[in-house]
């Protein structure tokens, strides 16, 4: 079986409105990845443009925009996201209804919020004993929509402010999903206590006081996903249960992690044989965290604390990626592996059986882990096919890659062949298209020009391969 390599557009290959199957599930990261690894499909380091890529989900609106975020700073001293304030509002004045959820204690910066239409109803999470944070980074663009192809998505671990877009080390997982959207849209409709656009304080429920709604298993592009929310549904069990599954490998990139039960699974799968690393934040570091000290013990210089500037903010655990044949799948979302995010806070979490999306976590947590002056012992295990990325890359070549103008591209035939050629834009609308043209064995060459400065892709599909490459023009 040969992979077939794939860049942004494995991402965002959306032309209109419709995902083409196995384009569902999508993932961003703000750091540079490892992509020596991968086996097919690259890990996708936006590098500053989360805030295009968000904006370009909210141009999609055409219905319904329902928004949990924990917090939305729309200025700061290394920038702003004025850009993300315009979209919202411009898809108010077109006609989207607009639902916003946010965190209520006054320690969480909202001063994006001052600059969203005052019409755009807005609750705050309640402040009590009994509550802690509504720390949801979700939003679910036409959740309803009569087209199901329509219904996204936007989760993860990045809050909406510049350093957690630009600095923090966070991820992105978009998905395509009607089933996924209704279920993420119950979650939040709890929270509002109303289906409408005005919320209900009587029946708006928070924290512990929220039910089960038992959405639990979808199956996404012939994939197994899983939803939990917290704390309704018992997340910290649902981790562990799914670190105990490893076999091969396993690796972590956790912001805080304070649970005993997350941290003693690790130890025990590391016992077990299997080869596992972590990245944890410096928050976690702290004088009686007993989860801190077992992985110190355990995993020796394959552990590691980040004590930069930013956060280490992933909330991510990936298993088995290098073992195909052991449901390689990877768990993220906002909940960190704590008490507090397992039984007052709300968090959302997916874990996703996929060995493609294994590897392109494998791919980011290497690139992290090596730019934190660690390094990783490669593994391998069973595969499900020949890795060919090698000859690909080496037969594909884009340049000046940026540009600030046109670029050349060149592909090696080793055949006369029919080639077809695309190119979209970051919101997967199609630039430019050269249809079937017939090429003679050689060296193939090409002007390609787009309109303004953006994250491009560029595919090419020939009798035999894929070929994929992304582009920036400054």
């Amino acid at each position: 079986m040969r992979f077939l390599k794939f860049s942004l557009l494995a991402i965002l290959s959306i032309v209109a409105t419709h995902a083409h199957a196995g384009n569902k599930i999508k993932y961003y990261f703000n750091h540079p990845p490892e992509t020596s690894v991968s086996t097919g499909v690259d890990a996708i380091n936006l590098n500053g443009r989360i805030d295009d890529t968000l904006i370009a989900y909210i141009n999609r609106a055409k219905y319904t925009l329902d928004i949990a975020v924990y917090n939305f700073t729309s200025y700061s001293g290394s920038g702003d996201l004025s850009n993300v304030v315009n979209a919202i509002n411009a898809a108010y004045t077109r006609g989207v209804k607009i639902r916003w959820i946010h965190n209520g204690t006054t320690a969480t910066a909202n001063t994006g919020l001052t600059t969203v239409n005052a019409a755009i109803p807005k609750l705050a999470s309640p402040i009590g004993s009994a509550y802690n944070i509504m720390h949801d980074k979700f939003m679910v663009v036409d959740g309803h929509s009569p087209n199901p192809d329509e219904s996204i998505v936007w989760t993860g671990s990045t809050n909406w402010s510049v350093a957690q877009f630009n600095q923090d080390y966070d991820n992105v997982v978009i998905v395509q999903d009607s089933a996924l959207a209704h279920a993420y849209i119950g979650e939040f409709n709890q929270m509002w206590g109303d289906t409408g656009m005005t919320y209900n304080l009587t029946n708006s429920k928070f924290g512990p006081y929220k039910a089960d709604l038992g959405r639990h298993n979808f199956t996404i592009d012939g994939k197994q996903v899983e939803l939990y929310f917290s704390p309704s549904d018992g997340t910290n069990n649902k981790i562990k249960s799914a670190i105990l599954t490893a076999n091969k490998d396993l690796y972590f990139g956790v912001y805080t992690m304070t649970d005993n039960g997350c941290a003693n699974s690790i130890a025990t799968v590391k016992m077990n044989g299997a080869y596992v690393a972590g990245i944890v934040d410096q928050y976690s570091n702290y004088s009686g965290n007993g989860a801190y000290a077992t992985l110190t013990a355990n995993l020796g210089s394959n552990f590691i604390t980040y004590t930069g500037s930013d956060l280490y903010h992933n909330k991510y655990v990936v298993i088995d990626p290098s073992d195909a044949c052991s449901d390689p799948m990877v768990l993220t979302g906002s909940h960190n592996w704590t008490s507090a995010a397992n039984t007052t806070n709300d968090e959302n979490t997916l874990i996703i059986h996929d060995a493609t999306a294994a590897n392109i976590y494998l791919q980011a947590f290497r690139g992290d882990f090596y730019a934190l002056g660690g390094s990783l012992t490669k593994v391998y295990g069973c595969t499900s096919g020949v890795d060919e990325v090698g000859e690909e890359k080496a037969r594909m070549a884009v340049y000046p890659n940026p540009s600030s103008g046109d670029f050349t591209m060149t592909l090696d035939l080793a055949a006369p062949q029919s080639v077809t050629a695309y190119i979209t834009d970051i919101s997967g609308r199609s630039i430019n298209i050269i249809n079937d043209e017939w090429q003679p064995a050689g060296v193939m060459k090409k002007t390609l020009s787009v309109p303004a400065a953006g994250i491009y892709i560029v595919k090419i599909i020939t009798n035999a391969s894929v070929y994929n490459y992304q582009i920036i023009r400054n």
